[in-house]
């Protein structure tokens, strides 16, 4: 019986390092982690692993549900397809234990307010957006924070993706992004 960990952030600015500490801390012995959306399963190469190697007896442990699925719908088909191989589900911050029925219900309850949190953001950010162009406002998003002269000057200078993302704190995704597909192809080849 193996206890595996899953841990995941949204974006690449953010940090996996306490979630993968409290798994450890919570018995996992492999630990997987992406940083991707959590609202889908698209492209969540790392869950799809776990769910693909964990068997019977297994038990696959997430700090939070909304760390596994941010839509009730998702939610529902993963603890489906573990609870069919007879891997159980498991949070270190959040009484579920797939292997109780009071975990289940206490899983599915969170699972819909997840969702409901989800939904209510997008909605929010909606009604900014409606507001801004009401007022006459150009809606562009959120202002610029990394400043591209400088990741272009240094690319220039001749220091790679990592080294330019680490002295400008962002991340190395950024740093191609400012230099185009072109510039991120030949950093890539070069490491």
């Amino acid at each position: 019986m193996t206890i595996y960990g899953y841990a995941r952030v949204s974006t690449t600015d953010q940090n996996l390092d306490l979630q993968e500490a409290a798994l450890r801390a919570a018995g996992a012995t492999i630990i997987r982690s992406e940083k991707k959306t959590g609202t889908t399963t698209a492209g969540r190469t790392e869950l799809a692993t776990l769910m693909e190697f964990a068997h019977e007896g297994d038990t696959i442990l997430v700090t939070r549900i909304d760390r596994l699925a941010r839509s009730i719908g998702d939610l529902a088909r993963i603890v489906e397809a573990l609870t069919g191989k007879g891997v159980s589900l498991k949070a270190t911050e959040q009484p579920i234990d797939t292997a109780s029925p009071a975990g289940r219900a206490f899983l599915q309850m969170l699972g819909v307010f997840a969702e409901f949190e989800t939904a209510i953001r997008k909605e929010r950010q909606l009604e900014g957006i409606a507001a801004a162009k009401v007022k006459g406002d150009v809606y562009t998003g959120r202002k610029v924070s990394i400043d591209g002269a400088k990741v272009k000057a240094l690319a220039a200078a001749g220091k790679g993706a990592t080294e330019i993302a680490k002295e400008m704190n962002i991340g190395r995704a950024s740093v191609y992004r400012y230099l185009g597909s072109k510039a991120y192809k030949q950093m890539a080849a070069d490491g």
